[in-house]
């Protein structure tokens, strides 16, 4: 049997896309708690021009890696329903509009997660060039804004959520179709073996 026909394979799933989420959880947390930081220094040798000193970039890498584990989340779910498409079609009613309702929802938050840690990651890698003193009073050097990757954060524990009711609303949908198929298949035996009796 599939993936979805199992209690363990429906578990196993859970389990996957809340570690994976969790895990990009926490790299946007440790993205946030190390944004590089930047002060004007002179350039040696020359007055009239200043550059930036960074203190580290090891922001980037963990916005990068808290994008691909939560892709890889996002990827996982979809490869294993078939993004609700192209799979076993869902059974008439309300576990199959709740079905819906968290699709949107969870590929709604899983874009904006994305969107706030790729921009995040590479607004943090930008480095300002040399800056002439000229116009240093009104010049900062570029940094991250404060908030870009906690709000990333909070839009990944959304994902999660969401794709976690979403799959259980998806297996109650498509047990329930296989249950109707199974009935009407024994009705319709039941029928046959009547009309040779």
């Amino acid at each position: 049997m599939g993936v979805l026909g199992e209690g363990k394979g429906s578990t196993l799933v859970h389990i996957l896309v809340v570690i994976l989420s969790l895990v990009a959880f926490g790299f946007s947390i440790a993205a946030e708690r190390r944004r590089s930081t930047g002060h004007m220094m002179p350039v040696p040798d020359q007055s009239n021009a200043t550059y930036c000193v960074y203190s580290s970039d090891v922001a980037t890498g963990y916005g990068v890696g808290a994008f691909l584990f939560l892709l890889s989340s996002e990827s996982l779910l979809m490869g294993v329903t078939k993004c609700m498409c192209f799979g076993r079609p869902l059974a008439p009613g309300g576990n199959r509009a709740w079905t819906i309702i968290y699709f949107m929802s969870s590929w709604a938050a899983f874009l904006v997660a994305e969107a706030c840690l790729i921009a995040g990651a590479t607004k943090n890698a930008y480095h300002t060039k040399y800056r002439s003193m000229i116009y240093a009073q009104n010049i900062t050097c570029e940094t991250l804004r404060k908030g870009v990757f906690i709000a990333a954060a909070v839009f990944v524990v959304a994902t999660m959520i969401l794709n976690v009711y979403y799959y259980m609303y998806f297996t109650k949908a498509t047990a329930a179709q296989g249950a109707r198929k199974a009935n009407r298949a024994s009705s319709t035996v039941s029928m046959t073996g009547a009309g040779y009796a």
